[in-house]
C-alpha cells in the first residue's frame, strides 16, 4: 500500500481528484444530488492532522494501520489493554510483511510507527482528535453509546465516522450532539490492502464533512464510492446476498466450498470465493448482518441459512475461530 496515493473516485456522484476544481462528472447526477455543493465543500473541508479509532481488532488495528502510513498522527484504543497491545502488533508485522514485498519503504514504515500511539480510555484518544473513527462490534445500541460519550469529550470540529458495515448511519448519528458531523466510513479487510472505501452519507451529515471523509481516503490512497444510508448500503448488500446463496448452494450439495469459491474467482475474477471471504469476515458478523438485512428489507435473499446459524452456535466463526467453512489451522495467513 505504501506510496500508492491514486485520485479518490466517487461514484455515482462525481469524481473528486486531487483538484476539486477539475473535477468532471463521471455520470448524470441523480434527483436531488448536490455535487456542486460537495464540490464547494472541498475547498472548506476539515483539515485533518490526527486520528482516533477506537477498537483494536482485525478492522480497527486496520484502520489505524492505513491512517499511520498515510501521515496522520494516529492513536489506537479498545475496552481491552490486550487487544490494543495485539493490533499495535498486528500493525508492525504487516509493515514488515510490506517492506519485505517493496510495498512500503523502510523508512515510511518507521515513521508510520512512530505516529502510532496507544491511548489507555476513549477520552485520552478522542481529545483533541480531528477524526474519530468507530471499528466497535455490530450493535446499534454498542454503537450508539459510544458515540454519546464521544459526542463529550470530542472538539466541535471534529468529524465522526462509524465502520459500520449495515447498520443505519442515521440511528448511530442521532446519539452524537451534532449529526451533521457524522457518517460512514466503512473499510475493508484487510484495510492495508483493500482499496476500497464505502463512503455512507446520513440524511444529516453535511457537505463539509463527507468532503473531509473524501480528503482522508485520497490520503489513504482509497477509491472512495459514496452511497446513501440504506440498508446494506452498496457493498454488503451484494456481497452478503452472494455468501448466502454460496451457503444454501453448499447446504443442497451443489459442490464443494473449494468449488463454489473457484466458480467465482475463476469464472467471475472474484479474488476471494465467498465462502472463503465469509471465514475471513467471521461467520458470526456475517450472520448478524443478514438478520438486520432480512428484517429491514423483508426479503428472503437474505434470510440466514440453517448451515450459517449451525456453524456459529458450534462455534465455528471462520478465520479467528480456526474453522468455519475452511480449516483454518491448516492455512497461511493472507499476505
Amino acid at each position: 500500500m505504501g506510496g500508492r496515493r491514486g485520485p479518490c473516485s466517487v461514484r455515482p456522484w462525481v469524481n473528486l481528484c486531487r483538484n476539486a476544481d477539475a473535477a468532471v462528472p463521471r455520470v448524470p447526477f441523480l434527483p436531488g444530488d448536490d455535487p456542486p455543493g460537495i464540490l464547494a465543500a472541498m475547498k472548506s473541508h476539515t483539515d485533518i492532522q490526527s486520528v482516533a479509532v477506537l477498537g483494536a481488532g482485525t478492522m480497527g488495528h486496520g484502520i489505524a494501520h492505513a491512517a499511520a502510513l498515510a501521515g496522520y498522527d494516529t492513536r489506537l484504543t479498545d475496552i481491552s489493554p490486550e487487544a490494543v497491545t495485539r493490533g499495535l502488533d498486528s500493525i508492525r508485522a504487516n509493515l514488515e510483511k510490506g517492506v519485505a514485498k517493496g510495498k512500503v519503504t523502510p523508512e515510511a514504515r518507521v515513521a508510520a510507527l512512530a505516529r502510532l500511539h496507544p491511548a489507555a480510555s476513549l477520552e485520552d484518544a478522542v481529545t483533541g482528535a480531528d477524526l474519530v473513527v468507530e471499528a466497535a462490534p455490530e450493535s446499534l445500541e454498542l454503537k450508539r453509546e459510544i458515540f454519546r460519550q464521544v459526542g463529550a469529550v470530542a472538539g466541535a470540529g471534529a468529524v465522526l465516522a462509524t465502520n459500520t458495515s449495515s447498520l443505519p448511519v442515521g440511528e448511530i448519528a442521532a446519539a452524537a450532539p451534532d449529526p451533521s458531523r457524522v457518517l460512514g466510513m466503512h473499510f475493508f479487510n484487510p484495510v492495508h490492502i483493500m482499496p476500497l472505501l464505502e463512503l455512507v452519507r446520513g440524511e444529516a451529515t453535511s457537505e463539509s464533512t463527507l468532503a473531509t471523509a473524501l480528503r482522508v481516503g485520497e490520503r489513504m490512497g482509497k477509491e472512495c464510492i459514496v452511497v446513501r444510508d440504506a440498508p446494506g448500503f452498496a457493498t454488503s448488500r451484494l456481497g452478503v446476498v452472494l455468501g448466502l446463496e454460496a451457503m444454501r448452494m453448499l447446504e443442497q450439495d451443489v459442490a464443494s466450498a473449494e468449488d463454489i469459491d473457484k466458480a467465482m474467482t475463476l469464472g467471475y475474477r472474484h479474488p476471494v470465493g465467498p465462502l472463503r471471504l465469509t471465514d475471513m469476515i467471521g461467520l458470526d458478523v456475517r450472520l448478524a448482518i443478514a438478520d438486520h438485512l432480512h428484517t429491514t428489507l423483508g426479503s428472503e435473499a437474505f434470510r440466514p441459512p440453517e448451515l450459517l446459524r449451525r456453524m456459529v452456535a458450534e462455534g465455528k466463526l471462520g478465520r479467528k475461530s480456526g474453522q468455519g467453512f475452511y480449516d483454518w489451522t491448516s492455512i497461511d495467513g493472507l499476505a
